[in-house]
């Protein structure tokens, strides 16, 4: 097994959840967030009473950064995880 690069899979890790939370936003922005999410629970045999809120740009570019953040943190940890266990298992 060869090693990760920790800085690409952070990469793509979380462009991957910037993406998810982009769509979401949009979803948000074209009214789609509700009938998707109660089509959601329903699979999962739920019934909640919950609102979205209105759509708001700043929000909406505040989730997508942050979250692509976080993706990218996790993406690195796990490359580094992959790489340190590898590499043990090749020592051994």
């Amino acid at each position: 097994m060869h090693n990760l690069n920790m800085h690409k899979v952070g990469l793509a890790f979380g462009g991957l959840l910037g993406l998810v939370h982009l769509v979401w936003a949009l979803m948000v922005l074209v009214n789609l967030a509700k009938p998707f999410m109660d089509w959601i629970f329903g699979l999962h045999f739920m019934n909640f009473q919950y609102s979205i809120n209105q759509f708001s740009f700043g929000n909406a570019l505040l989730l997508v950064i942050v979250t692509a953040v976080i993706g990218y943190i996790m993406g690195y940890v796990f490359a580094w995880i992959w790489n340190l266990a590898h590499s043990s298992a090749h020592n051994e």
